[in-house]
């Protein structure tokens, strides 16, 4: 799907831009790493502005829906940013955290709302 495509990609830049210069730039110059991020997570927005606007429109999510995927995607996204380019270890209280935010889209999809037929 298109919506969790642009998602996915959206969420990479917004990883890099917030977490990226804690690597790969050397400067303590918070100007310049504020511009570094700003200019990466340009990117984000051109990737996640039409991802959020495809959904609602073509695909009929829910703002609440389109949220609750993006946070989803994002923590799958950091996890491996910050295990596999950060070398930082993920801890069992992390893990604990990050299956809650997912639990989370479990609630937001399984129950639509409607009253049972009964």
């Amino acid at each position: 799907m298109l919506t969790i495509l642009l998602l996915i990609f959206s969420n990479l830049f917004m990883t890099f831009a917030w977490y990226g210069h804690l690597k790969y730039l050397k400067t303590t110059n918070m100007f310049y790493i504020i511009l570094f991020s700003w200019g990466i997570a340009f990117f984000e927005y051109v990737l996640m502005v039409p991802a959020n606007r495809i959904g609602y429109t073509n695909y009929k999510f829910e703002s609440f829906q389109l949220k609750i995927i993006q946070e989803i995607i994002t923590i799958i996204v950091f996890i491996l940013f910050a295990t596999l380019i950060l070398g930082e270890k993920i801890k069992w209280n992390y893990l604990v955290s990050f299956f809650l935010i997912i639990l989370a889209g479990y609630f937001a999809f399984a129950f639509d709302g409607k009253p049972n037929s009964h």
